[in-house]
């Protein structure tokens, strides 16, 4: 990845020190590291800032064992290289400090240097890359310390296992910050194309005035994956897939399509639109509902031997509003299947009169289709009939198609991670999930959390039980 140019009107966020928690865990190694020295590198970071690695006192490193760990998250996991003078200049910025529930002392010491190095009004950023176990604690560490003191944080989902989980952890995290200092992160939320999704309606007249009942069929969230659980078997057990990935991703993104135009774009009306549309998404029926459980997975370290986890989940999604009462929303997820996609299927009405001969035996949907990808770097389909060359009035499906990749210059694009981590340093909530709007989508959840269908066994690499099919009849899964 090229280095991108800073726009002259980008405002740059305010001097900062940030800590990451969970400093020596995966997700500090793949995306927060390699993020933060692209954001860097990128000229988007505070003209002055220090980063503080943090675990348990277990775990701890030196400052240079920080420094070095780092070069090497930056080298494997990232795109640009850990060398030159950029290098040098973030890697002079990382320290080390351990901290957990009780013993704050080291970290209230590194960031009190951090602060007298950086100089004048300094902000606090804590990014809780940490299991979820950890978060109260930590939290709570945080507000006796005073360490909560002009300072953000970063939580990671899950946010909580049910309406009731969630309610206490936000009453902690409340009772030692304000509600504007808490970004509940959702990685889904800061890539390009969901944010394009915006652009998409709102700034074309031409896709507006469809986007209703009146014009659409149904639409499809697609989020199929080729891996497995990874060696993740015990964090497994406690979420599945419907809490892991329809919870706490899928919903947020049917917000996203689903929402009428805010006032303006700044965070208050962006989701308290969104916030709207979980209030009208009906609770889930189960019936409407397949679970799935790939061969297998009882045999994966950390899962019991009798589990009932899903590790594939399909659904059938109501929201009941004048816009999309009547409108399906099937959402599909699931490990080890036949690919790896993020993928939104818009499809819509067929045209009341037909005049053109069509294969009824071609299978699936024949319908016009919109078609997000998006997965990084993304891209935008429209899917269209039109005729066949040659004497006969025979029809076929075309396309026209935007890819992110060849549109624009890819230096100005920045990753899920980094791009929210960017959004939390400036204070901007907009493309973050609010609390009361976490507590909505675990009422929505609650009727499959209390009477969940019983799991069905898959083949690795199909897509999943047969039953899924059924869910979407007669349309089927434009995904196949």
């Amino acid at each position: 990845m090229s280095e991108p140019k800073v726009p002259m009107d980008f405002e740059i966020p305010d001097n900062h020190v940030i800590v990451i928690f969970g400093a020596t865990g995966d997700l500090a190694r793949r995306k927060i590291i390699p993020g933060l020295f692209h954001l860097a590198t990128a000229g988007l970071l505070p003209e002055r800032y220090r980063i503080i690695g943090s675990s348990r006192a277990a775990s701890a490193m030196t400052n240079d064992e920080f420094r070095s760990y780092a070069k090497e998250a930056v080298k494997k996991f990232g795109d640009l290289r850990a060398e030159g003078e950029h290098w040098l200049e973030f890697e002079h910025a990382l320290s080390f400090a351990s901290a957990e529930p009780g013993h704050s002392g080291d970290l209230e010491t590194a960031v009190k240097l951090a602060e007298t190095e950086i100089g004048g009004d300094v902000r606090r950023l804590f990014h809780l890359a940490i299991p979820p176990e950890a978060v109260p604690g930590m939290i709570v560490m945080l507000g006796q310390s005073g360490l909560n003191e002009n300072a953000r944080v970063i939580c990671e989902k899950p946010f909580g296992v049910d309406l009731e989980s969630a309610r206490k952890l936000n009453d902690t995290i409340l009772a030692s910050f304000e509600e504007m200092q808490v970004f509940r992160i959702d990685h889904f939320l800061g890539k390009e194309s969901i944010d394009n999704i915006l652009a998409l309606r709102f700034a074309n007249r031409f896709f507006e005035p469809l986007w209703n009942r009146d014009h659409i069929r149904f639409i499809q969230i697609d989020v199929p994956e080729m891996l497995s659980i990874e060696g993740r078997g015990a964090f497994y057990e406690e979420t599945g897939a419907f809490r892991d990935m329809v919870v706490s991703h899928l919903f947020q993104v049917l917000g996203f399509l689903a929402m009428e135009q805010p006032v303006s774009l700044d965070a208050g009306p962006l989701r308290d639109e969104v916030h709207k549309v979980f209030l009208t998404l009906q609770p889930i029926d189960p019936s409407c509902v397949v679970r799935g459980q790939y061969d297998g997975y009882l045999q994966e370290k950390g899962v019991a031997k009798n589990s009932q986890t899903e590790t594939f989940i399909a659904l059938r999604a109501e929201v009941e509003n004048t816009r999309w009462k009547g409108v399906p929303f099937f959402l599909r997820s699931g490990k080890c299947l036949a690919q790896s996609r993020q993928v939104i299927t818009i499809g819509f009405e067929e045209p009341v009169m037909r005049l053109f001969p069509m294969d009824e035996s071609s299978p699936g949907w024949r319908g016009n289709k919109l078609v997000i990808d998006f997965a990084d770097p993304g891209s935008i389909h429209a899917q269209f009939l039109a005729k066949e060359p040659g004497p006969l009035m025979h029809l076929d499906s075309a396309e026209m198609t935007f890819h992110y990749k060849d549109s624009f210059e890819s230096a100005h694009r920045l990753e899920a991670y980094e791009h929210l981590i960017l959004e939390a340093m400036l204070g901007n909530h907009s493309l973050f999930t609010r609390s009361d709007g976490i507590n909505r989508l675990w009422e929505v959840a609650a009727p499959v959390l209390n009477s969940p269908p019983p799991v069905e066994r898959y083949a690795k690499g199909s897509w999943g039980p047969a039953s899924a099919s059924r869910l979407v009849e007669p349309i089927g899964w434009c995904l196949k």
